[in-house]
């Protein structure tokens, strides 16, 4: 890990660094992100892993502007109403991922929605312009820690777990974006943040009532037991598997007897399987198999996370 004073030759070192599937820390309006290339699922694996965190919970996905959040998701006539007041700003919205959009499924935890936003910071913005790819950052500390608002913070609460850390002095909003889901009739707030509730009203109109946990309208993507079923049904944990079955695989020592099979990490690296699980589980949901079997996966590290979304998948 190097710590950096953000000038133009750091932030330069820090682009190339995320072109190349390392992780950045860089400061926005809001508090420090942990960023890594949104189109590379090992990379995007690797900010949790660094996080420890526990599940894989949707990411927000940075951008250079308004036009670069098109090329990803659909926008609506609020949304882009809402982007033409607050953005460069501390909003996100989260939106329906375009048809072909090259981002990670993981970092939107395998849902059809992705949440974007363009930050209010120097910094951060020639950051995202020099790398030339969306950049998938939560808050850069640990999970459960204090979100930093300094560079200092980052470095004590993730040291060698970042390959850089851009210092670009302490944020000024402090608090991290209000996120808004722009996918129903009405706009609702999914987490109270830097722009205030009455502000959007103003721009988008009356906001939707929103009650976390209610199984509607859950307190953000992924709250639902089953947002990441498949069509087909799955079984975890399978030590057999047969002709009428699509096997999701891990590791060298492969079941045999499946209808169809994918691995997941043929070496056993959790940080593959990660990048691998959610186009993987879609995939075989449409192998045309009657259930799908789950080979066991370590529950240590991103296994944890990884086994979190396939329970959930096989939800009864």
């Amino acid at each position: 890990m190097s710590l950096h004073r953000a000038d133009a030759a750091a932030v330069a070192e820090a682009a190339a660094l995320l072109r190349a599937g390392r992780l950045v820390a860089f400061p926005t309006e809001t508090v420090y992100g942990l960023g890594a290339d949104a189109k590379n699922g090992e990379a995007v694996a690797a900010v949790f892993e660094a996080k420890g965190r526990p599940s894989f919970n949707p990411l927000i996905v940075h951008l250079a502007d308004t036009a670069a959040a098109e090329e990803i998701v659909a926008f609506t006539g609020p949304a882009r109403a809402l982007a033409a007041a607050f953005w460069p700003g501390p909003l996100t919205l989260v939106l329906p991922r375009r048809a072909g959009c090259p981002v990670s499924l993981l970092a939107g935890a395998g849902l059809e929605t992705l949440a974007v936003r363009v930050p209010d910071h120097p910094v951060a913005l020639a950051l995202i312009g020099a790398a030339g790819c969306p950049v998938a950052a939560p808050s850069a500390n640990a999970s459960g820690a204090v979100s930093p608002t300094e560079a200092a913070h980052v470095e004590a609460s993730l040291g060698d777990a970042v390959a850089m850390i851009l210092d670009g002095g302490r944020c000024a909003v402090g608090v991290e974006s209000t996120v808004l889901d722009m996918t129903g009739p009405r706009p609702a707030i999914l987490r109270p943040g830097g722009i205030t509730a009455e502000r959007i009203e103003a721009v988008a109109g009356t906001l939707a009532d929103h009650r976390a946990g209610d199984g509607a309208a859950p307190s953000s993507p992924g709250m639902l037991a089953r947002h990441y079923a498949t069509r087909t049904p799955l079984r975890m944990n399978a030590t057999s598997a047969g002709t009428d079955e699509a096997l999701l695989a891990f590791g060298r020592d492969v079941l045999r007897g499946a209808g169809a099979t994918l691995n997941l990490s043929p070496a056993g690296e959790l940080r593959e399987a990660a990048a691998n699980l959610f186009a993987m589980m879609r995939a075989l949901d449409d192998a045309g198999c009657t259930r799908i079997a789950a080979m066991p996966i370590p529950d240590e590290g991103l296994g944890r996370a990884i086994n979190d979304r396939l329970r959930r998948a096989a939800h009864d």
